[in-house]
């Protein structure tokens, strides 16, 4: 039979369980506390730019799976924009991720086998990295973190690196070739038409309700629905009963500058501690504008990004995992396994960790089919309506 589900929060694991149980043929209903779908990966198009700008920072698209991007293709075309960063630090700037044209930079290296060299020289033998600070150490060696990692490590998450799990850096990677791909991934681009797009596309048929606090008044919401699917912050969803969770948080300062192109990338990271900000951002690079389109701009849209303190009134973008965060954490995740079956927390909010957009759609379709499969595992489920 068909069910009755409230969707909370309009963002991408919301949108695609949305997707995926109305075509399932359940009654899905979306809200949403701010004003446009979209989550972090909103869009907007700003005319005097020609461009969209991404509202909440750079977001860009990658994934390895045949079967995410064949789905993702169903509600957007994609440019082939690849991410390319740069870093300035002083007042040099550098090729990123550290490849072989950033060890020519720094070391004055031209080949693979000088650049191992190189690294193995610089290299400090530490067998058991305990923090973010040991492990660049044993991995790339003083010079390089110096540049790229510690300032900005300490401006981003407002903790000096020796105070941070190696896990964060492991993201980035290190490459003995020329290739300056931010990404390993086989699939990666830009939405034609910006992320607003492909929401638009994502929640066409599905009520959505914009500028709603579910929190506000939560019981009365849980007793309208047969299921809740919740993707906001899960100590809010239980008023911080175990105290709050922690957070970084970002600030954006736009400018529309009187230039055709301000810096000549999508993307130039500041590594320096010295400059305050993190990141420059010029949205007209995301799509891929022809030479002639770019001559004939009379502005560009340029974000500063600058990394700021979570807590009341600020949005959190990115969960800071210490071992007290964890903690925490577990004992909400108890309490939010006390609801199932009737209430479900998913994304990067409700799961507390960080998950890029391949990821969280992944999520989403692994929770929707085992609300589709009956009996599976001898999990409670949903399954497709008659």
């Amino acid at each position: 039979m068909s069910q009755r589900i409230l969707i909370v929060g309009a963002g991408l694991y919301g949108a695609t369980c949305a997707r995926e149980l109305h075509d399932a043929g359940h009654r899905v209903h979306v809200i949403e506390q701010r004003d446009a779908p979209g989550g972090n990966c909103a869009t907007r198009y700003l005319p005097e730019a020609d461009c969209h700008e991404h509202v909440h920072g750079a977001h860009i698209f990658h994934t390895d799976s045949d079967r995410i991007w064949a789905w993702v293709n169903r509600f957007a075309r994609f440019n082939a924009y690849v991410h390319r960063v740069k870093v300035c630090h002083a007042d040099a700037i550098y090729s990123f991720p550290i490849n072989l044209f950033t060890l020519y930079q720094v070391f004055g290296v031209r080949t693979p086998q000088q650049a191992r060299d190189a690294l193995a020289r610089e290299r400090q033998p530490i067998a058991a990295p305990a923090n973010l600070e040991e492990h660049c150490l044993a991995t790339v060696g003083p010079t390089l973190y110096r540049l790229f990692i510690e300032g900005y490590t300490r401006k981003q998450w407002g903790r000096h690196p020796s105070q941070l799990p190696a896990e964060i850096i492991k993201r980035i990677p290190v490459r003995l070739s020329f290739d300056d791909n931010y990404f390993n991934d086989r699939y990666q681009g830009i939405p034609i038409g910006g992320y607003a797009a492909l929401f638009d596309r994502l929640l066409a048929g599905i009520p959505v309700e914009f500028d709603v606090d579910f929190l506000r008044d939560r019981d009365h919401w849980l007793a309208r629905y047969d299921r809740v699917i919740y993707t906001g912050p899960i100590d809010a969803f239980f008023d911080r009963c175990h105290g709050a969770l922690e957070y970084r948080s970002l600030r954006f300062e736009r400018e529309l500058l009187p230039l055709a192109d301000f810096q000549g990338a999508a993307v130039v990271n500041y590594s320096d501690a010295a400059v305050p900000f993190t990141r420059i951002i010029e949205h007209r690079h995301f799509e891929l504008p022809s030479a002639a389109r770019t001559e004939a701009a009379r502005h560009t849209l340029i974000t500063r990004e600058y990394p700021a303190h979570g807590g009341p009134g600020r949005e959190p973008y990115y969960p800071v995992g210490t071992a007290v965060n964890l903690a925490r954490y577990e004992r909400y995740r108890a309490l939010a396994d006390a609801l199932a079956p009737q209430v479900h927390f998913g994304g990067r909010l409700a799961e507390y960790r960080y998950l890029d957009m391949h990821q969280v759609i992944g999520a989403a379709l692994a929770q929707v089919q085992r609300l589709l499969s009956p009996g599976r595992h001898g999990a409670v489920t949903i399954a497709r309506a008659a």
